[in-house]
């Protein structure tokens, strides 16, 4: 796949070495082009650093790996108000929750996700990525650990499959939890997870084990 990457911190080296070694030709746009040059040029494989505008023209999917409060001045940036991301899948991995605490940001009963919708008009945003750190997608997995879950909410069918395909590259399992208008719920869950690990518990003691079945549903079918 062409896949453009907006950002050039921790979360956008981590996946987009994934992907480059999968294959996907890749282009890296950001704030500081001296910065998207050098991930670029880490990466090898023909990756390339180009302008926001271009890094989101033409491409099969773009991650959007920035900073909550950076989301507006990058998609401005990359022309999504002129509908330069109209019918592309746009990933969204952003946590809008206050740091060490876990609090959503964003106002009352308002997705971030649903935001970057508004601010990409014919975006087709799919919500992933968002719980792991970005070590998650480097390190080798142990002998007997089980790939990690990335649960995703989205409303376009394709593109759903596009990140699926894009999660599964970075050794992950795809889990569609519903259509966007479930995508505050899941947001949430990152605070959740925050704010427990910044109190000194560990996340995965807080949620109860229960056995999946027997035949889980498709990837693109929701959970809930």
């Amino acid at each position: 796949m062409r896949i453009g990457i907006l950002g050039t911190g921790t979360l956008a080296e981590a996946l987009g070495e994934g992907w480059a070694r999968a294959g996907h030709e890749l282009v890296i746009g950001g704030r500081s082009h001296a910065k998207a040059r050098t991930l670029a040029d880490r990466f090898g494989r023909g990756v390339r650093a180009v302008a926001p505008r271009e890094a989101v023209t033409g491409r099969d999917a773009v991650l959007l790996a920035v900073s909550w409060d950076g989301v507006d001045e990058m998609l401005r940036s990359a022309g999504a108000s002129e509908g330069l991301l109209a019918g592309t899948p746009l990933i969204d991995p952003t946590n809008a929750v206050e740091h060490g605490v876990g609090v959503s940001l964003p106002g009352r009963g308002e997705a971030m996700a649903e935001r970057i919708a508004a601010l990409a008009p014919g975006a087709h945003v799919v919500k992933a990525f968002h719980l792991f750190p970005a070590e998650q997608w480097t390190r080798a997995p142990g002998k007997d650990e089980r790939p990690v879950t990335v649960a995703m909410c989205g409303d376009d069918p394709a593109a759903l499959q596009v990140v699926s395909t894009l999660v599964r590259d970075v050794g992950g399992v795809p889990a569609v939890l519903g259509s966007l208008d479930r995508v505050r719920q899941l947001e949430e869950v990152a605070g959740f997870v925050i704010g427990l690990a910044f109190a000194g518990v560990d996340p995965a003691s807080a949620v109860p084990r229960v056995p999946s079945p027997a035949t889980p549903p498709p990837a693109t079918e929701s959970l809930g």
